[in-house]
């Protein structure tokens, strides 16, 4: 049984007009996920940033949202489904880091969502002989040396692609979906899905009422972003929701990656943007992927480290964070030592100056080897 609050958690993104920011707003102003819905209306109005528009849609729409989200409840107690809430332990540390991540999502299957290594690799719908080669050959290497859990959106094309061949070389995969979990879209893949959902996860943060609409598919990319290390473009047109992801996980400060193409491929064209314009990092294999990641062997990993005997207290909690992650991004340091981003910039380099760490490609740290 899911407990009471939990109705309140997926009523408050139901409301209209109330997206992940907002509705994190309103929780953190109010006290409480509850007190939103018995909050008065001047209360609400006082709120920073938050307009007559909005509070008249609030007042308007409580009522009906939790009633909604009493039905929610009861469909995912009935088939299996998982919440994650975004202020409780198991909602996925990437994602938590991201400002519009969603309040609660639902999940069917069963995956890490912290896993060390997570990748998200998207693509057109309309892909190519060798974008799919591509695709599939990238993640046999990857299951090879790394083992990462491989997102993506359930899509034709890369998309599906890149489930397939996660599945094939025995690696978790991550479908995020545009669509409450009672619909798979598109219908051909519903196969697939149930196998992912045997080997990884469907996810999806809108609701089994929710009405079918294309621009949901654009709002999940913010998930598929989210999620992991890094975003892997392997081929896109000049337009598309691979672009949108990128931009999207850039947004995040995750890296972007991608393979070049020939000039005049039309479906690779995006690729080749992203690269001229030094929004994505060029690509061509697996090693590739390793040095901008930092995704380091075990052989790399760092020896016995001398005394610290001059690092002040929350020096020492990042040295001792770092002994236990071997490597970690900077995002999960801050999160997982309370530390804010704005000192702990500082302290990693004072740290790196003083030769106790060294960065690595992909905004990440370890501590250095002597």
């Amino acid at each position: 049984m899911y407990s009471e609050l939990l109705k309140y958690y997926i009523a408050i993104e139901l409301i209209p007009s109330v997206g992940s920011i907002t509705a994190k707003k309103l929780i953190a102003s109010c006290g409480g996920v509850d007190a939103v819905f018995l909050e008065k209306r001047s209360s609400i109005n006082k709120i920073a940033g938050i307009g007559n528009m909005l509070v008249n849609s609030v007042m308007a729409n409580r009522d009906e949202a939790l009633r909604m989200a009493e039905k929610e409840m009861d469909f995912i107690e009935k088939n299996g489904i998982k919440a994650f809430i975004y202020t409780e332990k198991d909602y996925p540390k990437r994602l938590q880091a991201c400002d519009d991540g969603p309040v609660v999502f639902f999940a069917k299957g069963d995956v890490d969502f912290n896993h060390k290594k997570i990748l998200s690799i998207v693509g057109t719908r309309k892909s190519t002989d060798y974008g799919t080669a591509l695709c599939e050959k990238i993640i046999a290497d990857l299951a090879l040396t790394h083992k990462p859990v491989i997102v993506s959106g359930l899509a034709y094309g890369i998309d599906v692609c890149a489930h397939k061949a996660a599945l094939q070389n025995g690696l978790k995969t991550i479908a995020v979906m545009g669509t409450g979990l009672n619909i798979i879209y598109p219908f051909q893949h519903k196969n697939i899905a149930n196998q992912i959902s045997q080997q990884g996860a469907l996810i999806t943060d809108f609701t089994s009422q929710s009405i079918f609409d294309r621009k949901n598919f654009l709002s999940r990319n913010r998930i598929i972003a989210g999620l992991a290390d890094a975003t892997v473009v392997v081929e896109s047109g000049k337009k598309g929701g691979a672009l949108v992801t990128a931009d999207i996980a850039a947004s995040y400060n995750r890296d972007v990656l991608t393979f070049p193409a020939r000039i005049g491929d039309e479906y690779s064209a995006g690729c080749n943007w992203l690269i001229k314009t030094n929004k994505a990092a060029l690509i061509e294999n697996v090693k590739d992927i390793e040095y901008i990641l930092g995704w380091l062997s075990k052989d790399d990993a760092p020896k016995q480290l001398p005394l610290f005997d001059t690092l002040n207290e929350k020096e020492m909690i990042i040295i001792n964070h770092l002994k236990k992650t071997d490597t970690d991004t900077i995002d999960n340091i801050s999160h997982e030592t309370d530390i804010p981003m704005s000192q702990l910039s500082a302290m990693l380099l004072t740290l790196e100056f003083g030769g106790y760490v060294k960065s690595l490609p992909g905004k990440a740290y370890s501590l250095k080897k002597i």
